[in-house]
């Protein structure tokens, strides 16, 4: 089986590369209340999974942002957007889903 790369690929990449370069607090808030809830007693684990729910999310919103400022400058915007969100679901792949929501 052949696979050919995106012809967005460089411009993904790049986009991916500024959201961990530049929100790095992100990324780290999601693996600390990750492991929060891992670690937690079941009369905890509750609050804190929603607590990791929501950092997922503010993730999710930078990383929907950068996919849709870039979409709007395109004719057909489809094959980027499907690209964006398979390269997440790669990289990234807790942002992934919600991501997909958007």
């Amino acid at each position: 089986m052949i696979f050919r790369r995106s012809k967005y690929g460089t411009v993904i990449d790049a986009q991916i590369d500024l959201f961990v370069s530049e929100h790095r607090d992100v990324l780290d808030d999601v693996a600390t209340r990750l492991e929060r809830y891992n670690a937690a007693e079941r009369d905890e684990a509750e609050e804190l999974y929603g607590d990791y729910v929501d950092a997922v999310e503010t993730g999710t919103e930078i990383l929907a942002d950068l996919r849709d400022n870039y979409a709007r400058t395109l004719d057909d915007p489809e094959p980027y957007l499907r690209d964006f969100n398979r390269a997440v679901g790669k990289r990234l792949p807790e942002y992934a889903l919600e991501l997909e929501n958007r």
